[in-house]
């Protein structure tokens, strides 16, 4: 099992492992020519790494008490403002802007709480797909079957896949219809999509001003709670701790197993048998409100044309650069009117209003993450159909929680060794303490 967030932290104030030796295998894994460095990373901050590294072991040897993650690394996604940098959002089109003036204020405050920042993840271009797949910088390979090359799921992919392979403790991502918890699900790890007001969107390249929301991928929900907690600058202790024994649980039956594959399904319901027989109530619910979301996103939802608001001038002129699904998911836009836009906005407050108060007698609800394992990449990138269809199964089930402004997390859930599987269990906005509550409770018991 790979180190958590308190096991490394622990590590670092006992003395038995130096910040420094924590780097240079980070850095190790990263420059290793036989794995997913190359195409995880867009950019590596070795030196820089190193440096902080060596004043954190420097304060520790000295008797001085650094902050109590001082020295960990972690990575962050390429939508990300780093001081000095330009901030390409996994483009071409942007690879020569101009240089950050500040961190952005999320990033900022993992610095500031003594996280060591390695490098900038791959993405998908401009964050505009669940995939992963990126033809700029190259596809990060999921590490399950690598020999196959499946893909890592997006649009966080390169964060996915380093915190998968060690090549960082963590990683923070961006969540908008799912880019942290479809790579998440598809690589065997945990990701998060917190309530979109609790973590600054400053100085993160939007996609959605109305979906967008920033999130921690991680070996854990504690890494995951931990990180959320330093981003957001809101504590998360005031929640009391739950029992799994009474634990509503609410499963929605519509919109989410459509198309669901076998081996999803069956480990999907291994993990909800083992919490019922733990105790825990798990309720079938039909929760039909699900269906208005296909509603909402028939002509590009909000994604497409609030993209095109922030891209119309740099698509126009240097529209051959882009990533041409990435392009024509933007040009979408055009098809939208004013009017259009108008009742995405009133039919989405109908969805939160209607679905809130669906969910409202449970605890939590539970769905998996996406209904599918990872398809091969080269199987994606020959056939633009299927990549349409791939990319429209991926987002379904992480989209309604954003199009509902809640906040959800992912867990894996599959065996060792079986392809990954992600179990989602979500709640309404501003419920992320009681979310992260339930889910370490889930989280202790489906590892027993």
């Amino acid at each position: 099992m790979r180190a958590t967030l308190k096991e490394l932290a622990s590590n670092l104030a006992t003395g038995t492992v130096a910040a420094s030796q924590l780097v240079e295998e980070t850095l190790a894994r990263i420059a290793d020519e036989t794995g997913e460095g190359a195409r995880a990373f867009v950019k590596v901050h070795a030196d820089k790494a190193r440096t902080a590294a060596k004043a954190v072991d420097d304060l520790r040897k000295a008797g001085l008490e650094p902050s109590r993650f001082a020295g960990i690394p972690i990575a962050v996604k390429d939508l990300f403002d780093l001081k000095g940098e330009p901030t390409p959002a996994g483009s071409k089109v942007l690879a020569n802007a101009r240089p950050a003036e500040a961190d952005a204020p999320a990033i900022a405050r993992l610095k500031a709480a003594g996280f060591i920042v390695v490098g900038r993840n791959n993405m998908t271009e401009f964050a505009f797909s669940g995939v992963g797949i990126n033809p700029h910088y190259g596809t990060p390979a999921n590490p399950h079957d690598r020999g196959i090359g499946r893909i890592p799921g997006g649009s966080s992919s390169g964060a996915a896949v380093a915190v998968s392979d060690g090549m960082a403790a963590a990683a923070i991502g961006s969540d908008t219809g799912g880019s942290c918890r479809i790579p998440a699900a598809l690589c065997g790890i945990v990701g998060y999509k917190p309530t979109a007001s609790t973590v600054p969107l400053k100085g993160a390249l939007p996609l959605s001003f109305t979906l967008d929301s920033i999130g921690p991928l991680a070996n854990s929900v504690d890494c995951c709670a931990i990180l959320h907690e330093i981003m957001s600058g809101m504590p998360l202790h005031g929640e009391a701790e739950r029992s799994i024994a009474g634990l509503r649980i609410a499963v929605p039956q519509s919109v989410v197993f459509d198309g669901i594959e076998p081996h999803v399904a069956k480990a999907f319901e291994a993990a909800l048998k083992r919490l019922a027989d733990a105790g825990a109530n798990v309720t079938e619910i039909a929760l039909k409100e699900f269906e208005m979301v296909g509603r909402i996103n028939a002509k590009g939802g909000f994604p497409a044309p609030e993209a095109l608001a922030w891209h119309r001038d740099l698509v126009e002129e240097q529209g051959e650069l882009y990533d041409q699904r990435v392009r024509a998911r933007i040009l979408r836009a055009r098809d939208q009117t004013a009017a259009d836009y108008i009742d995405m906005l009133h039919l989405r407050r109908a969805y939160i209003d209607q679905a809130g108060k669906a969910i409202s007698p449970y605890d939590v609800i539970a769905m998996p993450t996406v209904p599918m394992i990872a398809p091969t990449i080269a199987s994606l990138e020959a056939d633009n159909d299927l990549f349409v269809k791939t990319n429209l199964t991926l987002l379904r089930n992480p989209t309604l929680i954003n199009m509902l402004d809640g906040c959800a997390i992912s867990l894996p859930v599959h065996k060792e060794g079986e392809a990954p599987v992600g179990l989602m269990l979500a709640a309404a906005g501003g419920r992320d303490a009681a979310l992260f509550a339930i889910a370490r409770t889930v989280e202790a018991a489906l590892r027993q």
